[in-house]
């Protein structure tokens, strides 16, 4: 298993030269997630908005399984939120033919409407998350930061995954490589899952530290495998032309990365060949996916916030960000490129 290395940043400049605090207090991450339906008012699945502080939307998935002693398969929600943080979701719960009663009264949980729907909120039901943060104790050169703030405004940011993909202190690429590489196993269904994705997304983060490495991750390479904006799909691409460069420039086509596994598409060319080497190392996790019949997939390498807006609080001590990401993308992706809060990001 290869050890990890410090990802870059996007732009030549180097580190940012400002630092910050992120997460003072929970209020100062406040994530609101934009889902893809909302609940219709009947069927057999009870909707609940929530507003959660300082809880995991596991947590208040399991309240929720005990409170109406339903199988925990019975809850649902579209996405995983922190801890550390104000968040607010939907959740479901299956209860044919049961009059609900009130939710459970929980710590740090405020319940904002209930409503029925037909169907089960699915995992990555989704459009994005819309985020307000607040980085405290900014210091350094303002000048820099309000034109790296202006930069990303317009070019966006290399599309990393997070920290939080990784488990804590990075735990899950090593079992990752033990269930994948050694031998291991793994009983629990929805932990092999975790795994799993932990497993593509470092693959994914390697092949774009290379392309960061090397400046290509805005740009499209000969053989590459361009994705839609707003869309999972993607097209090869041969030689760029005027058309795909001005279509790239307007964010409307982005270049990808590998999240590996069996079958689907495989770039060629330059950009074959980059991927293999970024990925030479980890040849083994890969065939390891492949072996678990994990479906393969790509991603966009770069990511654009929508929406972005900065402040400055407090005398200039603070700094206000509100921007949307959309699903499964990262605000430490988008922070990390602006100030630097101590925390580094691996692999």
């Amino acid at each position: 298993m290869m050890p990890p290395e410090v990802l870059p940043g996007a732009w030549a400049q180097g580190a940012p030269s400002a630092s910050a605090v992120l997460r003072a207090s929970p209020e100062d991450f406040v994530v609101e997630e934009l889902p893809r339906v909302l609940p219709d008012g009947e069927g057999e699945h009870l909707w609940l908005h929530v507003r959660k502080r300082g809880r995991t939307t596991a947590e208040v998935a399991g309240a929720l399984a005990r409170h109406w002693g339903v199988p925990a398969r019975d809850v649902g929600h579209a996405g995983l939120k922190d801890r550390a943080a104000v968040t607010t979701q939907w959740l479901s719960v299956r209860l044919p033919g049961r009059q609900a009663g009130p939710p459970p009264e929980l710590d740090g949980v405020e319940w904002l409407a209930l409503r029925r729907h037909s169907r089960k909120l699915a995992t990555g039901a989704l459009r994005g998350n819309r985020f307000v943060l607040r980085l405290r104790e900014v210091a350094g050169d303002r000048a820099m930061l309000e034109q790296r703030l202006a930069r990303l405004a317009t070019e966006g940011v290399p599309n990393y995954f997070g920290p939080q993909r990784f488990g804590r202190d990075g735990d899950n690429l090593a079992r990752a490589w033990r269930l994948l590489v050694t031998g291991g196993r793994e009983r629990h269904r929805q932990l092999r899952g975790l795994l799993y994705s932990a497993a593509r997304s470092w693959c994914f983060n390697r092949v774009l530290l290379r392309r960061v490495t090397d400046g290509s991750w805005n740009r499209l390479l000969p053989g590459e495998l361009a994705a839609l904006e707003g869309s999972r799909s993607v097209f090869a691409v041969g030689t760029p032309d005027a058309e795909l460069e001005a279509r790239l420039a307007a964010f409307d086509i982005h270049p990808s990365g590998p999240l590996p596994g069996r079958g689907g598409q495989r770039p060629t060319a330059v950009c074959a060949a980059l991927e293999d080497e970024a990925l030479a190392a980890l040849r083994p996790l890969i065939d390891g996916l492949v072996a678990a019949k994990v479906d393969a997939g790509r991603r966009a390498l770069r990511l654009r916030p929508a929406e972005f807006t900065w402040a400055w609080e407090d005398d200039g001590r603070t700094l206000r960000l509100a921007f949307e990401l959309p699903a499964g993308a990262y605000a430490t992706t988008v922070v990390r490129e602006l100030v630097d809060t101590g925390d580094r990001m691996l692999c």
